[in-house]
């Protein structure tokens, strides 16, 4: 009975919970150089098969964090140092700025590939979270509600920002609301522990 965006929140945050209980393991030094020699190994083989891809499928582990490993396992080979996160960063998001052709089609595999990392991902989540900021403006346009909206708020020099807070409060089902935090994932109980620390009792204390 629930729409497809739910189903796919709902996936999108337990794949989430996963990968952060399994990150570690794919993080020891063994396990990179494991990674790391199993990708030259197979790109020797056949540089065009989507090796990295195949080998994040068979470990369990997200495409474009297994991309992550290797890139930064290959730079720092090459440039002899550890690089730093801009730049790993940069190459995710443009893989053509990789020195090594192979590698950046591996990389590209890897991020176009991933349901729910990688930079294709975050701008996808940024651009379904400000259509329903959209969404909520028009709402509350639609209702006459008199509202102070965060890039205002900003403007004014406040530090912690909802997206919207309401002139004149109102009441719905019994509670005064005062302010309104536009959040386009679904709510599950751990998230909204996460948001309630990181966010929302700043805004209660101050609004």
């Amino acid at each position: 009975s629930q729409s497809q965006s739910t189903l796919l929140s709902i996936f999108s945050q337990e794949y989430q919970k996963q990968i952060k209980r399994t990150h570690a393991k794919h993080h020891t030094a063994e396990a990179i150089e494991t990674y790391y020699q199993r990708y030259l190994n197979g790109v020797m083989k056949n540089a065009a098969a989507p090796v990295l891809l195949e080998l994040a499928n068979e470990v369990d582990f997200a495409p474009s964090l297994m991309a992550r490993i290797v890139l930064e396992r290959f730079l720092q080979e090459k440039e002899q140092a550890i690089p730093s996160k801009t730049l790993i960063n940069s190459m995710l998001r443009d893989p053509s700025q990789i020195p090594d052709g192979v590698l950046a089609n591996q990389v590209y595999q890897c991020t176009v590939n991933d349901c729910c990392y990688g930079p294709l991902v975050d701008c996808i989540k940024h651009a379904i979270g400000h259509e329903h900021e959209v969404l909520l403006r028009e709402m509350l346009l639609e209702k006459n509600l008199s509202f102070i909206a965060e890039d205002q708020l900003r403007a004014k020099g406040y530090d912690k920002t909802p997206d919207f807070i309401l002139e004149v409060p109102v009441a719905v089902e019994g509670h005064i609301i005062h302010w309104i935090e536009s959040k386009a994932s679904f709510g599950d109980e751990s998230s909204h522990q996460a948001y309630l620390q990181d966010q929302f009792w700043s805004y209660w204390n101050r609004y």
